[in-house]
């Protein structure tokens, strides 16, 4: 009996062990998504992204009525390739929700956005993250934007 609760503390040690570097990996994917981001490294992004990524922000704008936009990611990549020196992107994540399911991942991140050092907006993003052999990969980004409702500290 005593053998029987040894290997049952063992298997359930190593199988939330293994869960926990997962989520350490899928977490390092978005980390290095946004370290690129903000150094306007888009090799380094890329590093991260499926070929194939889709990319979409959901909002409500100004008459109120929810709007869904599908971008293409060559936009974004455009955009931090040829952003001005003189702007400065600060996207601040606030904290982190994974979930792991085999070589499937969800990391939802609420995040503050500053532009020039000046609150622009705050939200979430949630990423789907795919595992590519023994890569997390980002294959799905929808992020949603408001300026109000944003606890600032």
């Amino acid at each position: 009996m005593a053998r029987t609760i040894f290997y049952l503390f063992v298997l359930i040690t190593s199988t939330i062990y293994a869960q926990k570097d997962e989520q350490t990996k899928a977490k390092k994917a978005v980390d290095t998504f946004f370290e690129g981001f903000h150094k306007g490294d888009t090799a380094l992004m890329k590093s991260v992204m499926m070929d194939k990524i889709i990319m979409q922000t959901a909002y409500r704008n100004k008459e109120g009525k929810d709007v869904l936009v599908t971008d293409e990611p060559e936009k974004l990549i455009n955009t931090i390739a040829n952003r001005p020196e003189d702007q400065k992107w600060d996207e601040r994540l606030l904290d982190y929700s994974i979930q792991i399911d085999g070589n499937m991942a969800n990391v939802w991140t609420p995040y503050e956005f500053w532009f020039n050092d000046k609150f622009s907006h705050c939200g979430v993003n949630s990423f789907q993250l795919f595992k590519d052999g023994d890569t997390w990969k980002i294959i799905y980004l929808i992020d949603t934007r408001r300026r109000s409702t944003c606890d600032i500290n």
